[in-house]
């Protein structure tokens, strides 16, 4: 099939494709074959333009909808999800790449945030306070920022844009979800979803495309907030120029997470925990582990037991009931492998080697299996870097206190885990290490809807977390309102200061 025959992933713009005036394309591959098998739209600024202008047109009116009414287009919408979460999935899987259960457990984990938003009526309710002064009353009322854009990365194509937009739409925004160009056809999906719902025109557009569209988001006066989730630098770039053009914005960055194991946690627990965390969809997660710090003598067994688990895990094609998908492109692979030759020249020990792995897929596929590296130093740049792949790190230290002090020297500080049964110990890791979110025997501690999501450091630039009550407050802003009705013993001329009495 040639470049002209493929289908094009377009925009989303007035619950209607939008094809825009731009004939910039990129292609789109099937991870576990390598074949193209659509392309995706690259907006202009005048496309980007036209699909915010549509939102911003949309907001008087969703503003203005009861939120008995809005609340039951969110509800529908729930429904029709869990109706069709597995053809989402499928959609995931043929352009992400991960197997199928993961992908439904992308599904799955976002619908939490969509019921969590069916519950917004109570989340936006303010405050009032009856004669604060004689005859005046003070009320604080929560209202809708407007537009707001969604930047969403690819390794999670439904579940990181379903952390912003439930919450944002429950609240009475506009959204403009700009996805990854590497996966886009499930952000079209989810447009479809919402029209079906009921939502009305304008409230859920898509924007495809590249810096572009990025930029324009970022410097459009009619949108008033940004959500972002993808590496560190272009996190700081998102957050440095969406706030220098006046918007509200979280721009959650790169991850380098570590998982201690201490002398007296459960090793097989520890070691499953390590290689589920490490190798679940091929390591491309921003809450993946990717260094087990040792500590004192369960080095060895814990090696040793990681590797046994991962030489028996199946990769291959995601549809096929493997354990392992490949990675998302071709020049990913490459550079994951890349890594792995370095980490060996560097004298890292390689005990599971994933370069030329057997898999259960097409030779085309972008193929590295499950990688368990030894020995590891925090000079290497297989520590040092984020890596976004299968390739599990572990480092040796004798005592706690060196753990803990590695993590809390770490630039990144997104998510982070301890293995053992000493309560004192965890309750002690909880309190002192500079991570924002802790797993205690829990290898990927991602909170559920009604916490928040986010980390600290250099995984974190902006103040709010991602949904929960910290998602509300983002798409929010309070209003104070002071009232007196009329009362002739309050007339005059009276310059001084308000006083209240």
């Amino acid at each position: 099939m040639t470049s002209s025959q493929l289908p094009v992933v377009g925009h989303w713009a007035g619950n209607k494709p939008y094809a825009g005036t731009s004939d910039r394309t990129l292609p789109v591959t099937d991870p576990a074959t390598g074949e193209v098998t659509r392309e995706v739209a690259l907006a202009s600024v005048e496309d980007a333009r036209a699909v915010v202008s549509a939102a911003k047109a949309a907001f008087p009116a969703w503003r203005d909808t009861s939120l008995a009414k809005r609340t039951q287009i969110v509800f529908r919408f729930r429904e029709l999800l869990n109706e069709r979460k597995q053809e989402l999935a499928a959609i995931i899987t043929s352009e992400h790449g991960k197997v199928l259960d993961d992908a439904a457990g992308e599904v799955a984990r976002g619908l939490e945030v969509v019921e969590f938003a069916c519950g917004m009526p109570h989340l936006l309710k303010g405050f009032n306070t009856e004669n604060a002064s004689t005859g005046v009353d003070v009320e604080s009322i929560n209202q809708p920022l407007g537009p707001v854009a969604i930047i969403s990365p690819f390794n999670f194509p439904a579940m990181v844009p379903m952390w912003f937009f439930p919450v944002a739409i429950a609240a009475g925004n506009t959204v403009v979800l700009k996805p990854s160009e590497k996966d886009p056809s499930a952000s079209i999906w989810l447009a479809e979803l919402w029209a079906e719902a009921g939502l009305p025109e304008g409230v859920f557009n898509v924007l495809q495309g590249d810096k572009t569209a990025v930029d324009e988001l970022l410097e459009n006066p009619a949108i008033k907030a940004v959500s972002f989730v993808g590496s560190t630098p272009i996190a700081k770039y998102v957050y440095a120029t969406g706030t220098a053009n006046g918007k509200r914005v979280q721009a959650l960055g790169g991850a380098k997470n570590h998982a201690v194991i201490l002398p007296d946690a459960d090793l097989d627990l520890a070691a499953d925990a390590m290689v589920n965390a490490g190798f679940g969809s091929a390591g491309e997660r921003c809450m993946a582990v990717s260094v087990a710090v040792a500590v004192g003598s369960v080095a060895d067994t814990l090696v040793e037991k990681i590797a046994e688990r991962a030489r028996g895990l199946r990769t291959g094609d995601g549809t096929r009931g493997c354990d392992m998908g490949p990675l998302v492109t071709g020049a990913h692979r490459d550079r994951v492998a890349a890594y792995v030759d370095q980490a060996e020249k560097d004298g890292a020990g390689v005990v599971v080697d994933g370069r030329g792995v057997q898999v259960d897929g097409a030779a085309g596929g972008f193929w590295l299996g499950p990688t368990l590296l030894d020995h590891v130093s925090t000079s290497m740049s297989c520590y040092t870097d984020e890596i976004f792949g299968p390739v599990l790190s572990v480092v040796r230290v004798e005592t706690y206190q060196e753990a803990l002090e590695l993590i809390n020297a770490n630039p990144y500080g997104n998510g982070t885990a301890i293995f053992t049964n000493d309560g004192g110990a965890a309750r002690r890791f909880r309190n002192e290490v500079e991570v924002g979110m802790v797993g205690i025997n829990v290898p990927i501690p991602v909170p559920v809807a009604y916490y928040s999501f986010g980390g600290w450091k250099n995984s974190l630039f902006g103040d709010t977390h991602a949904h929960g009550v910290e998602g509300v407050h983002f798409y929010t802003r309070t209003k104070a309102v002071t009232t007196r009705w009329l009362d002739p013993s309050h007339g005059g001329i009276n310059l001084g200061f308000p006083r209240n009495a």
